[in-house]
């Protein structure tokens, strides 16, 4: 079980030398671990009475701004396209499953490198750059996108997004046993530290259909953590992820469905609820939904035929 192929991964053997360089430098930072994955402070805790001055830890959220580097009519042309708030770790993972998830790229080969910007000199902008011949259209990401944790789209125009996006159906062949399902929740439960130390993040864990946790994130922002999932697996050259299965610590929301489906994952479970949007998504595309999955039970909202 892993939480990163490592940031460094991220780099493309075939990006410039001063690129790969300034990328291969922040990553080797990065990659040690998730630093700032937590932030100390003092509280004043009140519990049966009596009142206690100690420190604490929260759950670290700072902002990541993705930019997107292109050739455009024989020059390279850099783009700002999201802005989203993130526990800092795993940022080349998560901008790789964001341009994923977004259209941007559908393919590792795609991204050329991945690096911190230098000219920001700090690492909370990171420019993803696309191969020459690579198309990209700035004008879907005009307005800055500004994402968060509950942000959300909606409606027939997203799910006319999605069919460009996801035209496959994902592949599941194998069934997924009610004791494996039930039993996923405890066993990503046990593999959240920052969780355990903090009690304020979300989780996205990557299992087979034994259960076996392959790979989790975790992040503030639950659209985050399965980004980073994902873009782990687009880096390791491991999509479509056919036969596997998602759990998400929260609801199933529309973009998470969406998510899951440009990974090539055919199960996607949550402990929350699904909203509307989801499961009519899931059923569109032949994705298993399940929802509620806690002590011991569950609701499966869409392609119930892997359960067994």
């Amino acid at each position: 079980m892993s939480d990163s192929t490592g940031e460094a991964a991220a780099i493309a053997a075939a990006a410039p030398a001063t690129e790969a360089t300034a990328a291969a430098g922040a990553a080797g930072s990065a990659a040690r671990g998730p630093a700032g994955a937590t932030v100390a402070t003092t509280v004043v805790a009140y519990e049966e009475g009596k009142v206690e001055r100690r420190s604490d830890l929260l759950a670290a959220e700072e902002p990541l701004e993705m930019r997107i580097s292109a050739e455009e009519g024989g020059r390279r042309v850099r783009h700002s396209v999201a802005v989203t708030m993130r526990t800092p770790g795993h940022d080349f993972e998560l901008a790789a499953g964001f341009c994923l998830s977004e259209g941007i790229v559908a393919a590792r080969d795609a991204i050329w490198s991945i690096a911190y910007c230098r000219e920001a000199d700090e690492p909370n902008v990171v420019d993803v750059n696309l191969r020459p011949g690579v198309p990209f259209d700035p004008g879907r990401f005009s307005r800055n996108v500004y994402t968060t944790s509950s942000c959300g789209v909606c409606g027939k125009t997203s799910i006319d997004l999605v069919r460009s996006v996801c035209p496959a159906r994902p592949v599941g062949r194998e069934r997924i046993s009610r004791e494996v399902l039930t039993s996923l929740p405890e066993t990503l439960r046990r593999a959240q530290p920052v969780f355990a130390r903090t009690g304020g993040l979300h989780a996205s864990g990557l299992f087979d259909a034994a259960g076996r946790l392959l790979l989790r994130h975790e992040d503030v922002g639950r659209h985050n953590a399965l980004d980073k999932v994902i873009g782990a697996l687009l880096l390791e050259g491991a999509l479509p992820a056919s036969d596997r299965l998602l759990l998400v610590s929260g609801r199933a929301s529309f973009e998470l469905v969406q998510k899951a489906l440009a990974a090539g994952i055919p199960v996607l479970a949550a402990v929350g609820a699904p909203s509307s949007l989801a499961a009519e998504l899931a059923r569109e595309f032949g994705l298993t939904l399940v929802g509620f999955l806690r002590d011991g039970r569950f609701n499966v909202y869409a392609g119930e035929e892997r359960i067994g």
